[in-house]
């Protein structure tokens, strides 16, 4: 199956279609709704579906990354997922696309994490409980999902997932892009002071060593309300904090997850995700470093993107079914 993104050009992900023609020409319904978090803040969500007859066969909750946002280019992921039989979801983080929030800023992880509980538990709650249920995060996102899965372990922390999959997770920042020294080690004292400060240089611009193909690089940088800019102080410093974190509980894995990394990624170190590899406790664990990729598989020419992309679907169906065999269930599209 196509990945929606051979449609796209570089000026839109929908090419010459409006958003509504879009998800009719792949079978697809699709809604969005603002919701209000426990801060006042106010947070566009999205979801999308197969169109009946076709079956819901499992949900999908997607975790946008640091540049990143539920309404451009991840859009066309949710589309394959929606159109391969999964109910999908997703919520712009505070401070990206249409939710409130200083631009890009993440001071702290916490509460961002605590904003994708909420809405993924309400939305999986639309569904049977007996529906298998699974996280997909890209970047940063990969980072909360993994802390997601943690979090939502079973017993009272919450009803656990089904399987992770993790596109290019910020396991770890490559050597490659951090902050030159010395700011990196001064960013604490830095960050107290000035915390949106936008002066954290990184060595090369995200889009340029994110997107391989030039017009796919385009149209992530016409991304409406995308900025641009430098990480702001605190934010840079809670994402490397953020990478020590979930390096810190590799070991506490014990889900099912497909890692899927470009073996070229200079922004988030694939070793980092092999050494997730190897330590996890999950018994169902598939690594997949694809010699040459960057960090944004999407980016890549459509015949390689049809290949990790086929393979994810791929993946959460076999585990879709597996999960159904063993006392799950299908609802209807």
């Amino acid at each position: 199956m196509a990945h929606p993104i051979s449609e796209a050009n570089d000026t839109s992900p929908f090419g010459s279609l409006s958003p509504s023609e879009f998800h009719a020409r792949h079978s697809v319904t699709h809604s969005s709704e603002y919701i209000t978090n426990s801060r006042g803040m106010k947070l566009f969500t999205q979801s999308w579906a197969p169109l009946p007859p076709a079956e819901t066969t499992a949900t999908v909750a997607v975790v946008h990354g640091f540049t990143g946002q539920t309404s451009w280019m991840l859009n066309l992921t949710a589309i394959l997922f929606a159109k391969s039989g999964f109910a999908t979801c997703a919520i712009d983080h505070q401070g990206h696309g249409l939710s409130d929030g200083l631009s890009n800023h993440i001071p702290d992880i916490g509460p961002v994490v605590d904003d994708c509980v909420s809405f993924f538990d309400s939305f999986r709650a639309r569904y049977p409980p007996s529906l298998p249920s699974f996280l997909y995060g890209e970047s940063l996102g990969g980072a909360i999902a993994l802390l997601i899965a943690l979090r939502r372990g079973g017993g009272s922390s919450g009803r656990a997932y089904d399987g992770l999959v993790l596109n290019g997770a910020m396991c770890g920042i490559s050597d490659k892009f951090k902050p030159p020294w010395p700011l990196e080690h001064f960013l604490s004292a830095v960050a107290a002071v000035v915390p949106t400060w936008q002066v954290v240089p990184t060595r090369g611009s995200i889009p340029d060593v994110s997107f391989k193909v030039e017009w796919k690089r385009r149209l992530a940088m016409v991304t409406p309300r995308r900025n641009n800019s430098w990480p702001r102080t605190a934010t840079a410093r809670e994402l490397l904090r953020v990478c020590r974190e979930v390096q810190s509980k590799f070991a506490e894995v014990d889900v099912p997850f497909l890692i899927i990394h470009g073996g070229d990624d200079v922004i988030c170190d694939p070793a980092c995700a092999e050494d997730l590899y190897e330590k996890a406790a999950s018994k169902d664990k598939t690594i997949r470093i694809y010699p040459g990729m960057w960090h944004q598989l999407i980016g890549e020419p459509d015949e390689s993107v049809d290949l990790v992309f086929g393979e994810v679907v791929e993946w959460l169906r076999t585990r879709a079914e597996r999960t159904a065999e063993r006392g799950g269930g299908k609802a209807e599209g």
